[in-house]
C-alpha cells in the first residue's frame, strides 16, 4: 500500500508541477486595468485645419481623438494653409472619486477650439526715396553764354543769380 501512495503522490506532484509550470508564463498584466482614455473634441474656425495633440493623435477639424489620460497638461497645435498656426493648452483635471462616484478624468477646455487668423502677406519693401541729382550743364559755346546769362529784357522776374557772379 505504501508503494501505491508513493506512486500516487509522485504522479500528483509531477502533474501539479507541469500544470503550474504552464501558469508561470501567464502574465499578471491581465489583471491590470487598461489605462483610461479621454475623448477630446477638436474644433477650429475655419474648419478643416490639421489638429495634432502633443500626445500624438491628430485629425482634421472638426473631429474627436482618443488620447491616453495624461498626468500633466498637453497642447493641441492647429495648422491650415493661408492661416497662421495656433496652439491651445489643455489642462487635465482628475477627480479621484469616492464610494458613491467613480474616478474621472476630464480636459479643460473641451471642446478644444482655435480661432485661426489669416496669414498676412509680407509687406512690399520700399526703397528709400533719394532726390535726383541735377545733371551738370553742358559746356556752351562762348557766343551763347552771354545770351544765357543776361535776363530776358521783358521778364517781370529778377535774375536770381544776379548778385552771385
Amino acid at each position: 500500500m505504501r508503494r501505491v501512495i508513493a506512486i500516487a503522490l509522485a504522479a500528483a506532484s509531477l502533474f501539479g508541477a507541469t500544470s503550474l509550470g504552464g501558469c508561470s508564463s501567464v502574465s499578471w498584466d491581465m489583471f491590470k486595468s487598461a489605462p483610461p482614455t479621454l475623448q477630446v473634441q477638436l474644433e477650429s474656425s475655419p474648419p478643416g485645419a490639421d489638429a495634432k495633440t502633443s500626445l500624438g493623435p491628430g485629425c482634421k477639424t472638426p473631429c474627436s481623438v482618443s488620447v491616453p489620460a495624461p498626468d500633466a497638461p498637453f497642447t493641441v497645435s492647429y495648422a491650415l494653409n493661408k492661416f497662421q498656426p495656433a496652439s491651445v493648452p489643455v489642462n487635465v483635471i482628475k477627480n479621484p472619486g469616492d464610494l458613491t462616484t467613480p474616478a474621472s478624468v476630464i480636459t479643460d477646455p473641451n471642446p478644444v477650439f482655435a480661432q485661426l487668423q489669416p496669414a498676412t502677406p509680407p509687406k512690399p519693401v520700399r526703397k528709400p526715396h533719394r532726390p535726383k541729382k541735377p545733371k551738370p550743364a553742358a559746356a556752351a559755346p562762348a557766343a551763347a553764354a552771354p545770351a544765357a546769362a543776361a535776363p530776358a529784357a521783358g521778364s517781370p522776374f529778377p535774375d536770381p543769380n544776379a548778385g552771385k557772379r
